[in-house]
């Protein structure tokens, strides 16, 4: 996630884990507003553990003021809590990639940001064969269901409705919306828009000059032209769950339908006026959560081992070769190995016996004849150049110069 956000041209930020309760509770019913956990400070603040990082940005955006460059390319990698049903591929904290670019009007940044996810998925190891994103408008829904004569201000709560479809049989959602105040014409209306097939059927139905069209052939041109083509596809199901997004969003998903969504975003040209903006001010982003990409990728027998990675482990032969053991160890470090020294005293025999357990690489003896010499004994530990010097020297490795380790 750090690299790729690097290679991007991203530049880093954070913010302390608690936030205002307020910042988080909109309009629209949405999930989030009942997952927080959220409690009254000893001053008597409601605050809560911050359950995503988008209100924080926005927060963040507007203190910057006129002091902010534009267009800024902010991401972060926060710990996140939302009190929620424990499943797979939800958990009550986790870690979150969030990448957003602020100022830019252009599909172009839609498209920067879905090359960023892909990127980082194809660099764990999967492929278009694998995952893929799907990506819609919002202005689409938005557009069919005003000709269906539903006001403006019950969009954005059809769309938190609409979101749960993987969750709730068709007959629940059709509930949901009629409890909106919905007749079962505009529901089949809704319906009949989230099934729509291609981009080509849409600008059939809407017109080929309407904006959510002409932003999506900008799209999949873009994203054509960076290499991407085969990893994304148009869904008009998608439109998520947070009631902020205005325009393209976006999903990442596994192919063989295992999981959830592995990743979201999309649009949200509005959200800063939410929060004090005097105007609207064009932001794009999207979160990807470690939980489903590990679960993804165990699957895929692509996660790898995070077994400790030690270079050397220095033994002292005794108390009295400790000092000079820390010379040693100084010099390894600062060559920029991954050293570790006995810090215990421990008989010879047990100290290599823990090197060899900690996977290192190296065991590095520091005896008194040796030193004299201004050698060390080098035992290799691992498969490789070098390893066939135990058996040949001893149980102790090899004699090395210590201006050669």
């Amino acid at each position: 996630f750090h690299s790729v956000a690097k290679q991007f041209g991203f530049e880093e930020y954070d913010a302390p884990v608690l936030e205002s309760e307020e910042l988080y509770i909109r309009k629209a019913g949405e999930e989030i507003t009942e997952q927080m956990f959220n409690f009254v400070t000893k001053g008597g603040h409601r605050v809560t553990l911050r359950p995503e990082m988008t209100p924080t940005l926005a927060r963040l955006l507007l203190a910057k003021g006129r002091a902010l460059m534009l267009p800024a390319k902010w991401y972060a990698i926060p710990q996140c809590w939302r009190y929620e049903a424990i499943t797979r591929g939800r958990r009550r904290e986790h870690y979150q990639w969030n990448m957003d670019i602020v100022g830019v009007k252009s599909v172009s940044a839609e498209v920067d940001v879905v090359c960023a996810a892909l990127t980082a998925m194809s660099k764990l190891g999967l492929t278009s064969k694998d995952v893929g994103i799907k990506i819609n408008s919002r202005r689409i829904l938005q557009t069919v269901i005003e000709k269906a004569g539903v006001p403006a201000e019950k969009f954005a709560p059809v769309c938190v409705i609409v979101d749960k479809l993987d969750k709730l049989t068709k007959e629940e959602v059709d509930s949901q919306l009629n409890a909106l105040g919905l007749d079962s014409s505009v529901v089949n209306v809704i319906t009949e828009a989230l099934s729509i097939k291609s981009v080509d059927e849409i600008a059939a139905r809407i017109g080929e000059t309407h904006d959510a069209v002409q932003d999506l052939r900008k799209f999949f041109n873009e994203i054509a032209a960076y290499g991407f083509a085969d990893w994304v596809q148009f869904d008009a199901s998608v439109v998520r769950g947070l009631a902020y997004y205005t325009g393209i969003v976006f999903e990442g998903f596994d192919r063989a339908g295992k999981f959830r969504a592995i990743c979201g975003g999309g649009r949200y040209d509005n959200l800063l006026t939410t929060y004090g903006s005097s105007q609207p001010i064009p932001c794009v982003g999207f979160g990807f959560g470690d939980c489903v990409i590990v679960e993804l990728l165990e699957d895929k027998k692509l996660l790898p081992s995070f077994a400790q990675a030690l270079d050397d482990v220095v033994i002292p032969f005794d108390e009295s070769m400790r000092t000079a053991a820390l010379q040693v160890l100084r010099r390894l470090r600062d060559a920029g190995r991954q050293c570790d020294i006995i810090l215990d005293k421990k008989k010879v025999g047990q100290a290599f016996s823990y090197a060899d357990r900690v996977q290192a690489n190296r065991a590095i003896l520091i005896a008194p004849d040796e030193w004299a010499r201004g050698e060390v004994q080098v035992k290799y530990l691992r498969e490789g150049k070098g390893k066939e010097n135990n058996e040949a020297t001893g149980e102790r490795g090899v004699s090395i110069k210590i201006e050669e380790l």
